[in-house]
């Protein structure tokens, strides 16, 4: 079970079973209704995609595409990927599982993130530094599907065409 990985991998969560984040793919610019493409955060134009993964770099969920100047917290929302939670993560015992994901996504019942900012104390800062080492998890997906499917990485198809 993936709450039993995570937790031996020295996470603070003892019942988190996936971790959540966004990405943003860079796109050409469109000619038309280019501005809800254009991502001031990344300062390019782009899609973004919501996942879920699990510890050992299953996508759970993917969600997507969404125009680039969306944020994370609002694809989150849209995707109604919460209120599934809610209807079925909950343990034997009456627990719940929850996910962890950055801090754009907020804090919930079913979902946690880093405590924010440099004024953490000791016990906090441990908290965000045993979940950021399994957090990598969401990383790595992402990694893997650009790996698998270099097409869809713009960069690299950039470099493929000669000038004339």
């Amino acid at each position: 079970m993936f709450v039993v990985v995570i937790a031996a991998k020295g996470a603070a969560v003892q019942n988190c079973f996936g971790f959540i984040d966004g990405t943003a793919r860079s796109i050409c610019r469109l000619s038309q209704n280019q501005e809800k493409y254009y991502s001031g955060h990344k300062r390019q134009h782009c899609v973004k995609y919501q996942s879920l993964l699990s510890p050992d770099g299953i996508i759970l969920n993917l969600k997507g595409s969404y125009p680039g100047r969306r944020h994370d917290a609002g694809i989150f929302r849209d995707s109604e990927l919460y209120e599934q939670l809610e209807r079925v993560a909950a343990f034997q015992n009456g627990s719940r599982f929850v996910l962890f994901g950055d801090q754009a996504y907020g804090i919930r019942e079913l979902l946690l993130c880093p405590y924010p900012g440099r004024g953490v104390n000791e016990a906090q800062r441990n908290f965000n530094t045993s979940m950021s080492v399994v957090l990598q998890a969401v990383e790595w997906g992402f990694q893997e599907v650009l790996t698998q499917f270099a097409f869809i990485d713009l960069n690299k198809i950039k470099n493929c065409y000669y000038r004339i």
